[in-house]
């Protein structure tokens, strides 16, 4: 069995947290005689917890989770940068790390001597580097400023030459962390045909990314870290796939918990009395120009009161949490405290910036009240939530058709939208493209989106 080019066996790596009093200087916690007291470690932080995992020569693994999870611990482990305080990380090659870019240019010297510097640290001959520098200037797209002091630099010169030097180390293992946004977006197309150049090669790459489509379409593995924990390892789509519906499970409980609270909020308060009727109250939706001038709550009469409001996903759950495409239903307890012959129920979709992405009601859609009277369900029914991804808001409603409302409910409701897809706007129409001539593509996805 061959030996991996990467191995980690039951690694954890304990960080001391400090507490107590903090000093100016090491001598005014001398003086004051407390160093051994207040500088001594009073809790411990397990950045991770008995990770073990193998990467193979020859393979591409990505490393994915939230932040705080443990995925740079786990590169800088790998790289000799920090040691584990239990386990063992063994690495077979050559490694060039792309972790902290550029660390140990010298800002008053010229880019030209940076690069000889920067070149011998990371295990390069000077006459190595005499034979890449033409290279790696070019490839940093630095000709006009090499030879000026690195001082001069603007942050993303100084990282795509950090970047350029560590690129063409020729290692038998690169580790990369987030460094794909060094430049702009023909610097970064650069970056990726220099991995794809790797893979073809043979190289071993260990990258720790928040790009899942990097991880989707560059990676033979994954790796999924929680709380410093491994979670899952194997097929890249499965491990995004179960990570992407943790983390829209935890985005479910706290939209939860904050519309909650805004409910509660309102609830508590007396009741608002209603606003003089306006003709153009009977579609609530027309009310509302900047969401951020509009304060959440709930006004009306409650002669009709609405009681319970709830997001229904395509399983029949309630969600706060849907995916662009999928249906989701609004489902609205209202209770009729006497007989009603005169009423409205409406619903409003906003984004975040307060432009309404759909509104209507009963009465527009020519629904005429008859009667109304106790408890009853209304639900709204989406059959293709076709949103982009984002945080959107729900107004609900119930008033007569002049207007007047008996209950509305502003703001109070938050869900969010998923998509893979990073398109821009409002909404995403049901759409396909089709190509007459000589037009292909390397892409097999489907023409209908």
């Amino acid at each position: 069995m061959s030996t991996p080019a990467i191995e980690l066996s039951h690694v954890t790596k304990i960080y001391r947290r400090y507490g107590g009093r903090q000093f100016a200087t090491l001598k005014s916690a001398l003086l004051q005689r407390s160093i051994l007291k207040d500088l001594q470690a009073s809790e411990t932080f397990p950045a991770l917890q008995d990770v073990s995992f193998s990467v193979p020569h020859g393979c591409t693994y990505g490393v994915i989770g939230r932040n705080g999870s443990g995925k740079s611990t786990a590169l800088k482990l790998v790289a000799g940068i920090t040691k584990p305080t239990e386990g063992t990380v063994r690495v077979d090659g050559r490694i060039s790390a792309l972790i902290e870019l550029g660390a140990g240019f010298h800002p008053e010297i010229s880019g030209r001597e940076n690069v000889f510097i920067n070149g011998i640290m990371l295990g390069l001959t000077k006459k190595e580097i005499e034979q890449r520098f033409d290279e790696i200037v070019e490839f940093a797209e630095l000709q006009e400023f090499i030879d000026a002091p690195v001082k001069t630099y603007s942050s993303g010169m100084y990282m795509r030459l950090g970047f350029a030097v560590a690129i063409h180390v020729d290692p038998d293992v690169l580790l990369v962390d987030e460094v794909l946004a060094v430049g702009d977006e023909g610097f970064t197309h650069k970056c990726l045909d220099k991995f794809a150049e790797f893979r073809r090669r043979g190289k071993t790459i260990l990258l720790v990314t928040h790009s899942l489509g990097l991880v989707e379409r560059f990676c033979d593995e994954a790796l999924w870290l929680e709380d410093g924990r491994a979670q899952g390892h194997g097929d890249p789509k499965r491990i995004v796939g179960a990570y992407l519906t943790a983390v829209e499970k935890g985005e479910d409980t706290l939209l939860a918990t904050t519309t909650a609270r805004a409910v509660a909020a309102v609830n508590a308060a007396p009741p608002e009395p209603p606003p003089p009727a306006k003709p153009e109250t009977a579609q609530p939706e027309g009310e509302l120009r900047n969401m951020f001038e509009a304060v959440e709550g709930r006004w009306g009469s409650r002669e009709i009161e609405i009681t319970a409001v709830t997001l229904i996903d395509h399983h029949a759950q309630p969600s706060f949490v849907f995916h662009s495409g999928d249906p989701m239903s609004i489902r609205l307890t209202v209770v009729a405290h006497s007989p009603a012959t005169d009423f409205v129920f409406g619903v409003s979709l906003f984004n975040v910036d307060g432009v309404c992405c759909y509104g209507t009601n009963t009465f527009i859609e020519q629904m005429d009240p008859l009667r109304f009277e106790g408890e009853a369900n209304i639900t709204f029914a989406i059959e293709s939530l076709d949103l982009v991804e984002g945080t959107y808001k729900l107004d609900v409603a119930v008033h007569n058709c002049d207007g007047y409302p008996y209950d509305y409910h502003r703001q109070l409701y938050t869900f969010r939208v998923k998509s893979r897809v990073p398109d821009a706007g409002i909404y995403r129409p049901r759409h396909h493209w089709t190509f007459e001539g000589a037009v292909t593509f390397k892409s097999t996805a489907k023409a209908d989106v």
